[in-house]
C-alpha cells in the first residue's frame, strides 16, 4: 500500500521544517443534477490545504508558507492576506462572517476578528502539527493534530487546554454536529466519539482497520461518514457508536484506489468526496451509491466546502481552486 497523500505531504513538510459493505461505484439510482466545474484564479501556486465559505460570496483558503486567501465575490477574485507566519496552514474555519481560525504546523493557531483581514497568533501550548479546527460557537472550539493532540478552548482561543484522547495516533479532523456531540478521526483507523458531554470525555470506537482517516462529517444526528487512504470509507447510523466498513472497491482497470481526503454533505441526501489526482465523488442517495465525476483536473484536492447545496468549492495542489456548481435537478 502506498503512503497516504497527506502522509507524503506531511513527510515533505517535516523534512522542510526540521531539515463488509462496499458502496456501489456505478450509475446513480436517481438522475443527478448536472455539474459544472469552474477553475478559479487563486493567484498562487502553493498547495492549498483548506478552504471554507460562510456563504456563496465570502470565503477563505489556506496553505503552504503561511498562505491565506480571501474572496468576497464567490471566488472571481482572490486576495492574498498577510498571515504573519511562514508555517504551513492546514485548515481554516469561520463561525460567522467576522470570527475565524486557521491552524497549521508547529502548533500554529491564528485568529481573526474582522473577517480575515488581520490575523493574530494564539498560544496553543504545543509544537505538534495541527490539522483540523472546528468551533461550534464563537467561544468554544477544538483543534486536532499529531501525537493524538486534541485541544479545547472555551474563550475563543485565548486559552487552549489539552484533552486526553487515549491515543498517540495523529488526528486529522474534528467535527461537532452540536455543542455536545463530536467526532475526531486519524491514523490507524482511529475514530473518537464524544457523546452527550460536550467533549469532556472521548471514547475510541472500533473500526478494525489500519487506514489513515483524513476527514469526518455528520450528515445528520444519526449518520456520519469518515474517509481516508486507499478508498477507506466508514459509516455510522447510530451517531458514532458503531461503524460499518464501506471502503471503495477497486474497479476493473484500477491499479490502486485513490486516497479520499475530504467529505461533505450539503443537506438532504447529497454528499461529496474529493481526493488524490483531482478525484471527485458524488452521491445523491445518502451514500448508497457514489459516482466518480470525470473532470480533467489532476491536482490532488485537500479542501472542500459547501455553504449552499447549489454551490461548493474545493482546493488543492498548485494553488488549485475549483468552483462546483450542481445544476437544477434532472428528473
Amino acid at each position: 500500500m502506498s503512503t497516504p497523500a497527506w502522509g507524503r505531504i506531511h513527510g515533505r513538510l517535516l523534512a522542510a521544517l526540521f531539515l463488509a459493505g462496499i458502496p456501489a461505484l456505478s450509475a446513480f439510482a436517481e438522475n443527478p443534477r448536472p455539474l459544472v466545474i469552474t477553475p478559479q484564479k487563486s493567484g498562487t501556486e502553493v498547495t492549498l490545504m483548506g478552504v471554507y465559505f460562510r456563504d456563496i460570496k465570502l470565503g477563505w483558503a489556506v496553505g503552504a508558507s503561511g498562505t491565506i486567501l480571501k474572496t468576497t465575490d464567490g471566488g472571481r477574485r482572490w486576495n492574498m492576506i498577510p498571515s504573519g507566519t511562514r508555517e504551513t496552514l492546514t485548515a481554516v474555519f469561520f463561525v460567522d462572517g467576522l470570527r475565524g481560525w486557521a491552524v497549521g504546523s508547529n502548533g500554529t493557531i491564528l485568529h481573526s476578528k474582522d473577517g480575515g483581514e488581520r490575523w493574530i497568533g494564539q498560544v496553543s501550548g504545543t509544537q505538534a502539527p495541527l490539522y483540523g479546527v472546528y468551533f461550534p460557537t464563537a467561544t468554544e472550539g477544538w483543534t486536532v493534530g499529531g501525537n493524538g493532540t486534541l485541544l479545547h478552548s472555551t474563550d475563543g482561543g485565548a486559552n487552549w487546554s489539552d484533552v486526553a484522547t487515549g491515543t498517540n495516533a495523529a488526528l486529522y479532523a474534528v467535527y461537532f454536529i452540536d455543542q455536545t456531540h463530536g467526532l475526531a478521526v486519524g491514523a490507524l483507523g482511529t475514530i473518537l466519539l464524544s457523546q452527550d458531554d460536550g467533549g469532556r470525555t472521548w471514547v475510541l470506537r472500533e473500526t478494525k482497520s489500519a487506514a489513515t482517516l483524513f476527514d469526518v462529517i455528520y450528515a445528520d444526528s444519526a449518520n456520519a461518514w469518515a474517509v481516508g487512504n486507499a478508498g477507506a470509507m466508514f459509516q455510522t447510523t447510530d451517531g458514532g457508536a458503531t461503524w460499518v466498513d464501506r471502503t471503495l472497491a477497486c474497479a476493473q482497470h484500477c491499479s490502486r484506489v485513490i486516497d479520499l481526503l475530504r467529505i461533505r454533505f450539503n443537506g438532504g441526501k447529497e454528499g461529496w468526496i474529493v481526493g488524490e489526482r483531482g478525484t471527485i465523488y458524488r452521491t445523491i442517495n445518502a451514500g448508497l451509491t457514489w459516482t466518480e465525476l470525470p473532470n480533467g483536473f489532476k491536482a490532488s484536492l485537500y479542501g472542500l466546502t459547501f455553504p449552499d447545496p447549489a454551490s461548493g468549492w474545493t482546493a488543492g495542489e498548485g494553488g488549485t481552486i475549483l468552483h462546483l456548481l450542481p445544476g437544477p435537478a434532472n428528473r
